[in-house]
Parts: C-alpha cells; structure tokens; sequence
C-alpha cells in the first residue's frame, strides 16, 4: 500500500479560511478607498508625502492581507494571499527606509506591487471559481491591480500630480472591489 502524505486542500478549504476573516479583506477595501479618497482631497501633496503616504498604505494593506493568510485555523493552500502580504509589507518598509527615492523608483514599486497582486489575486480567484459565486470580483481586482500596473511601466513620463490622481483612481475602485468581494465572503463564514 503507498502511503500518501497530506492530500493537497481543496478550494473549499481556502474559501472557508477567507470566510472565516472576511473583514479583514474589508479593512483592506477600506484603506484602499481612504487612500484613494487623500489622493483627490490632498492634491497639493509632494513627492515625499506621495511616498509616504504610498507606503502607510502597501505596508498596512500587506499586514492585513498576512493575517488574512495565517488566520483561519486549519491549513489551507493561501500562499498566494501571504505573498501578497509580504510583498506589501516589503514595498512598505522599503518606502519607509529610503523616503528620498525618485518618482521613477516610486512608480516602479506601485508597478511592480500592482502586478504581482493583481497576478496573485487572478491565482487566488482560479482557486476559488467554484466554490463562490462572482469569483469575478477577484479576478477584476487583480486585472485592474495587473492593468495599473503596466499602464505605469509603460507610461514612466507621467507627472506626479497625474500620477497621483491615477493612483487614487485605483485605490478607489481596488478598495470598492475588495469590500464587494468580503461581503460576498462574509455569506459562506457560516459554511
């Protein structure tokens, strides 16, 4: 007979671990909106404010999505969803650690961040397709996050009051996405 080491989890594993702490995906939509909502009433903001603002928010929003992944009791495949948290939570503290950084270096890490997320969230919302309704969600914020992302590496000439408004932009409907999707969680917690 073969022995045959823990079966990998199934997705209704991973969406019952995301259920169970969907309002920590809502404080993420939160801040995302908040952030967003500074960079229209702060439009007078300069660079080095932008940046640290910009790390206040990857740094929180990679905290939250950490918990999200080591939360939840029994093992479930979200490595994608602590990848995701790490990755926000480096880019923070790199933002913090060299607060003089260029514009281009900036734009750089919004883009890299946003490309990888929004890759991760596509990876998480395969996971999940079958075991919630409008998996569609996930995968449109991990588009616009893939979108934003390449609209930046392709576009590094952009001013920053402009950039700023872009970056608002995304935050507003990346964090209006995010709240959607946890409230649609927040149904299965009790599965």
């Amino acid at each position: 007979m073969a022995y045959v080491a823990n079966p990998p989890l199934g997705p209704r594993v991973l969406l019952h671990a995301l259920a169970k702490h969907w309002w920590l995906l809502l404080l993420r939509g939160i801040c995302a909106i908040l952030f967003g909502v500074l960079a229209f009433v702060w439009p007078g903001i300069t660079l080095l404010t932008l940046v640290l603002l910009y790390g206040a928010f990857a740094l929180v929003d990679g905290v939250l999505a950490l918990a999200e992944a080591v939360m939840g009791g029994a093992p479930a495949p979200r490595w994608w969803l602590a990848l995701v948290g790490l990755l926000g939570i480096a880019v923070g503290i790199l933002t913090f650690a060299w607060p003089g950084i260029t514009a281009f270096v900036l734009l750089l890490f919004i883009a890299g961040w946003a490309i990888a997320t929004g890759v991760l969230q596509i990876v998480g919302a395969i996971r999940l397709r079958k075991e919630i309704d409008n998996e569609w969600l996930l995968i449109a914020s991990g588009a616009l996050s893939v979108i934003f992302g390449l609209i930046l590496v392709a576009q590094p000439g952009t001013g920053a009051l402009a950039l700023l408004y872009v970056i608002g932009i995304y935050a507003i409907i990346y964090g209006i996405l995010e709240i959607w999707l946890s409230l649609r969680l927040r149904g299965h917690a009790t599965i």
